[in-house]
């Protein structure tokens, strides 16, 4: 006999982020994982590598060098700030404080992964409510609320598809929970969203108790290779979360590099600019090659391909990776059909729509 894991863990199936490499090609173009077109702030890199110098040293245990510098971003009460190893361990860290085996918790057909590994990590049943044309189904996510429904994952814009909910819809999500029923928004896309009908949870989060919203460095602020995020959260649930998290969960030379990154709004803004402009041009060109390309919020692209043979998802995946081009899969998503697209640095985009259209005039 062996030890056995509580029920739920052998359910998960690992995560597997994006490839990075091809098999026989030097220097392939990493499209895959949603890192961002321009890199990281200057700033940032110069305040990591002074930080460096100091790595034998225990960090301030609870990352307040980083959560004053978000709380004099956003005018938050840096106190309601828990910041994580990615906003991936601040997603695991609600469920492991908040679920008990058999309680319910509600996410969309094709969100975050994440959501649904910490669920059954922590013995939770997990309800995978369809959407609505890709985008979250506010009546029918509350039609499958239940008595047993004890924390509902929205991720907001949503990856893969791109889509978002508007704030009234979000509240009327919310509207339709039980006061004890967590609301966890995730927003790892937050900065990209150019819409007057988009806020993030941070208005949420200071009205209700049971709102908490997550933010991540990985994307807009390309820092994907440090792990960090942030949470904002009830007084009640940040105390819960301090008290379960681990003591030193975000590195010294992370936490500096986080800060001089808030501080870089020009970087911020070039970065912003720089993605609406090619993800509505990779957009255009997309459809124009004769793929259906879905709208999108997010740093990058739905690309729909027919079932017809030799023009599939996977056609198009082997193709683009004979020519040096790592796309995403998004099979897992539930999504077979579809590759998503990271929007890339010009070379890269110019490249990628000119090979898709190559794969589509072929004979």
């Amino acid at each position: 006999m062996s030890p056995k894991p509580k029920p739920g863990v052998l359910d998960i199936a690992p995560y597997v982020g994006g490839r990075a490499c091809v098999a026989g090609v030097a220097a392939p173009v990493k499209l895959s994982s949603n890192e961002s077109a321009l890199g990281p702030s200057p700033l940032a890199l110069a305040a990591y590598a002074q930080a460096a110098k100091g790595v034998g040293i225990y960090p301030e245990g609870s990352a307040q060098i980083l959560r004053e510098a978000i709380g004099a971003t956003y005018g938050l009460d840096a106190s309601r700030i828990v910041c994580g190893n990615g906003s991936d361990e601040l997603l695991h860290l609600l469920a492991l404080a908040y679920l008990r085996p058999g309680d319910e918790v509600m996410f969309t057909k094709h969100a975050f992964l994440v959501y649904r590994i910490a669920t059954l990590a922590s013995s939770a049943v997990p309800v995978e409510v369809p959407e609505k044309n890709l985008r979250a189904d506010v009546d029918a996510m509350l039609a499958r609320v239940t008595e047993k429904t004890r924390l509902v994952y929205l991720a907001n814009p949503n990856n893969p598809t791109g889509s978002y909910l508007p704030h009234d819809e979000v509240r009327r999500l919310h509207a339709g929970l039980k006061p004890e029923t967590l609301l966890v928004i995730d927003a790892a896309y937050a900065e990209y969203v150019r819409c007057n009908d988009y806020e993030p949870g941070i208005e949420m989060v200071a009205s209700f108790p049971n709102v908490v919203m997550t933010r991540t460095f990985s994307k807009v602020y390309a820092l994907a290779g440090l792990r960090i995020g942030w949470a904002y959260c009830p007084a009640a649930v940040a105390d819960v979360l301090n008290r379960v998290r681990g003591p030193f969960n975000v590195s010294v030379p992370s936490q500096c590099a986080g800060a001089a990154a808030l501080k870089d709004r020009g970087h911020v803004e070039r970065s912003v600019a720089h993605n609406e402009h090619w993800r509505a041009w990779l957009t255009d060109a997309i459809r124009a090659a004769g793929l259906r390309a879905d709208d999108s919020v997010g740093n990058f692209v739905l690309i729909h391909f027919p079932q017809t043979k030799g023009r599939t998802a996977a056609d198009a995946d082997r193709f683009l990776c004979e020519h040096g081009l790592i796309l995403r899969p998004v099979g897992n998503y539930d999504l077979p059909d579809c590759l998503r697209l990271t929007v890339g640095d010009e070379d890269a985009n110019r490249k990628v729509a000119a090979v898709l259209g190559e794969f589509m005039a072929r004979p």
